[in-house]
């Protein structure tokens, strides 16, 4: 292992009530990881001996249809492999990244990522990734080109990195939102065109930027009540809103109701092999640039509390000692 990332889903795990989790106790954390190819088992396939790779993250049962596909984050056997409590991935349910060494059960889940430096390559894997995945799944909203306007909620780890993917994949006009002026500055730098923060009348003001209509799409990487309040309150008729984060928010879904008509809802979980290789190729480009914290792996107690306090800049990543 040379890097790991670490992410508010490993505040989730650390934080759950006892019996909460789907798999079993104890593991290492760990699911953003960059390292070296070190052995190969005899009948192991895929990345040599000294190749520098990222692990995929959501292992599935590697056999059913989506995981023939590379979408092994939807695998239709996922509630099965929960239930039986033997965990989805590297740090959840089983060992992760957080440690001098990592075990991966198959040459499949390692992407290679030629000199790409680790501290950036690791969280490509989930944070990169995710984004990926979101904007993907909101890009066919966006045909209008800089008529269309996306407003992105949240520029953490995953929030600066779906701006700078917009930017290199689409012509949308980016706006972006947070409760940090050093967040919108960051999204700034990232190449948001606009930034603003969340206040009573954050609705109206991005709603003026759309020229009054509202944004095609939303990417909310909060997921709390006042996000979604948020995100529904500038979506476009016939928009599309992709929710990311995690954040104990609910959404009431009624017709007639809060959402505006013709509106999609998204529920983007990570994202595929053949995103991930898309990731690693923009961000081997130079399209795609991390911004991150590094502590040492032994350091791993003050990077949790620093991202529990939410004072990290980008993306804390454990490098070994």
């Amino acid at each position: 292992m040379e890097a790991a990332g670490l992410c508010r889903s490993d505040l989730h795990v650390i934080d759950a009530r006892p019996g909460a989790l789907p798999y079993g106790l104890p593991f290492t954390l760990g699911h953003e990881v960059a390292g070296r190819v070190l052995h190969r088992g005899p009948l192991a396939t895929g990345p040599a001996v000294g190749e520098r790779v990222i692990v995929y993250g959501p292992w599935g049962c590697g056999s059913c249809a989506r995981c023939a596909a590379g979408a092994e984050n939807y695998c239709d056997r996922r509630p099965a492999l929960d239930t039986g409590r033997v965990g989805t991935g590297a740090g959840l349910g089983r060992d992760g990244g957080m440690a001098d060494l990592l075990l991966v059960p198959s040459g499949r889940l390692l992407v290679p990522v030629g000199d790409l430096d680790p501290v950036q390559a690791a969280p490509l894997s989930d944070a990169g990734l995710t984004a990926y995945h979101a904007v993907t799944m909101v890009r066919h909203a966006l045909s209008e080109g800089a008529e269309a306007h996306v407003v992105i909620i949240g520029i953490g780890g995953l929030g600066h990195l779906a701006v700078q993917i917009l930017r290199a994949t689409t012509a949308a006009r980016i706006l972006a939102v947070d409760v940090r002026e050093e967040a919108l500055a960051l999204a700034v730098e990232c190449g948001a065109h606009f930034g603003t923060l969340s206040r009573a009348d954050t609705a109206r003001v991005l709603r003026d930027r759309t020229g009054g209509v509202g944004a095609v799409a939303v990417l909310d990487f909060v997921g709390s009540r006042s996000s979604l309040e948020l995100a529904v309150a500038v979506l476009r008729a016939g928009g599309e809103l992709a929710v990311v984060g995690s954040g104990g928010g609910e959404l009431a879904v009624r017709k007639p109701g809060a959402l505006p008509p013709g509106a999609r809802i998204s529920l983007p979980f990570w994202g595929t092999l053949p995103e991930l290789e898309a990731v690693s190729a923009l961000a081997r480009e130079g399209a795609l640039k991390v911004g991150v914290e590094r502590f040492a792996l032994s350091s791993a107690a003050e990077a949790i509390e620093r991202l529990r306090s939410g004072t990290v800049r980008g993306r804390a990543v454990l490098v070994p000692d």
